[in-house]
């Protein structure tokens, strides 16, 4: 697919901020056709070292809180403050996220890429921990790394040249994914694997860092034909 939301921050320094495949190109197709308002409240989930909630504040015209446990929300500022984005526009917060430090009913939306299935994959976390913190009729919009086809029982060769079976645990498929969600109170609009795969990959194996060196050997050798991103689009009951 074309990515033209994504094209500005289709730079060496915007990648420098990238954690694993193209975020950016990831929640563009994550929003297609969204029905989130222009200056909503919304919540990144996992937002890194910023480049989301950049782009989701830039190109959507969100209010974003900026949420994540392992970033410097200091650092996070500095980005935004060089990126000329007003400090009522972007908040950075360091915050688990089963502990979330929100009022009950804050949030219009909550938008989550490449981070739920570390969190997610308790059946009470929705309602224990994300739903209170979203308006009743809020939208939540999550992009997941997972699998085609769980394998867990007979994991590829291929995808342990780079991670071992408790990373790869993390990962898992769509069915895993609608029965997870079914036991909350939340109503799925939509479950399905995503287009983006192959482009976000091949954007990520490029980076010169440790991470995206140690991806390489996996996808290099075919691993990619077992992964897939997963797009939910979830709302909390009226």
């Amino acid at each position: 697919m074309k990515y033209p939301k994504s094209t500005r921050y289709d730079t060496p320094y915007f990648r420098s901020k990238m954690m694993g495949p193209n975020p950016v190109k990831v929640g563009e197709e994550l929003l297609i056709d969204h029905q989130i308002p222009e200056g909503a409240t919304v919540m990144d989930l996992g937002s890194g070292q910023g480049l989301t909630s950049l782009f989701l504040e830039q190109a959507y015209g969100f209010q974003v809180y900026a949420v994540d446990l392992w970033s410097d929300p200091a650092e996070n500022q500095i980005f935004f403050d060089q990126m000329g984005v007003p400090r009522d526009r972007i908040i950075p917060i360091k915050s688990d996220a089963v502990g979330l430090p929100f009022e009950k009913d804050f949030f219009d939306a909550v938008i989550s890429i490449d981070s739920y299935n570390y969190f997610g994959r308790d059946p009470d976390y929705l309602d224990r921990s994300l739903l209170p913190c979203v308006k009743p009729g809020g939208l939540l919009y999550i992009a997941i790394p997972g699998m085609k086809k769980d394998c867990h029982s007979n994991l590829p060769a291929e995808l342990l040249l780079s991670w071992t079976p408790d990373q790869l645990a993390y990962m898992h498929d769509v069915e895993y994914w609608r029965k997870m969600i079914e036991q909350s109170s939340a109503k799925i609009l939509s479950i399905s694997e995503m287009v983006s795969n192959e482009e976000v990959w091949n954007d990520w194996l490029a980076c010169n860092n440790e991470y995206a060196i140690g991806d390489r050997r996996a996808m290099e050798a075919g691993g990619g034909r077992y992964l897939s991103f997963i797009r939910i689009v979830l709302q909390k009951a009226e």
